[in-house]
């Protein structure tokens, strides 16, 4: 296990460093970009040296890490890396792990370390080819080891962990469509709960396709009511030591989202101070 724990570095470690350098402020210590919350310590000016932000996005399955993962990433202008996508792609291929991975997801259960972690290293590889700098992890890592093995190749500058009670993400889990033409994705769930002993209600209009997709919308297979409620058990099994891992080295930030985008993206911005940055995104909330 030593061995392969070294192994897996390495791979990881190399497509890392082709990727981004990582400024230093003098005297050493680990650099922050100016863009991370100040909670977690202001870093020096930027400039066109530096790389772009290192983020990272925790959640539950069907919470929104993609959505707002991938609007903080073309507002920063660094890449988005989803393994969920990484994991879909290889699953749409002829490639060797295709059949193993179709097992794996259809029964509700995580993908191992040392695939998603092949997958994410060619990720990187392929985009440090293309001049890429930063990211926004979005699925990764999950467990304490993955943690372990990124921490040790890189730094992360935060880790943004969003949170939505259970019967809200069973509902919005149910609802994903995606448009088997162009890929885009979807949710016919409309979900409007009430408040009720001290607890807020929650609302969140569906988010429908246009009209040429209307027609092409498919279910994805593992969005079932019983695979949604095993992922979220295994979820809670495997992720919740991550969280009280990044805790302790005082990079996380919680953020619970209150309803749908137009009511969580502006709040959420505040919580990172991106205010200044949201011009164009903001608008289409």
């Amino acid at each position: 296990m030593a061995a392969l724990n070294r192994l897996l570095r390495t791979s990881f470690s190399a497509s890392l460093s082709r990727m981004s350098t990582t400024a230093a402020p003098e005297g050493g210590g680990r650099f922050v970009p100016e863009l991370a919350v100040p909670k977690m310590g202001a870093g020096p000016r930027r400039d066109h040296r530096e790389r772009g932000v290192q983020w990272v996005f925790l959640g539950c399955p069907g919470v929104g890490k993609g959505t707002y993962a991938s609007r903080l990433s073309q507002l920063l202008g660094v890449p988005h890396i989803a393994t969920g996508d990484l994991v879909r792609e290889e699953l749409s291929s002829s490639g060797s792990l295709a059949q193993q991975l179709s097992a794996i997801v259809n029964q509700g259960h995580l993908v191992s370390d040392e695939i998603i972690i092949e997958l994410l290293s060619k990720r990187l590889q392929n985009g440090a080819s293309n001049g890429e700098s930063g990211f926004i992890l979005d699925g990764f890592p999950r467990t304490i080891r993955q943690a372990e093995i990124l921490e040790g190749v890189t730094d992360i500058d935060l880790v943004i962990n969003l949170k939505l009670r259970e019967d809200v993400l069973l509902k919005k889990c149910l609802g994903r469509r995606i448009c088997s033409q162009c890929g885009g994705n979807f949710n016919v769930a409309s979900i409007d709960i009430k408040g009720e002993n001290g607890r807020p209600g929650i609302n969140m209009a569906p988010l429908l396709p246009p009209p040429n997709c209307a027609s092409k919308l498919i279910t994805r297979s593992d969005d079932t009511e019983e695979v949604v409620k095993e992922r979220l058990r295994v979820y809670n099994d495997t992720s919740l030591p991550v969280e009280e891992f990044f805790r302790k080295r005082g990079k996380l930030l919680e953020f619970e989202l209150p309803g749908g985008i137009p009511e969580s993206w502006p709040k959420l911005l505040r919580a990172l101070n991106l205010e200044d940055h949201d011009d164009k995104q903001s608008a289409a909330a």
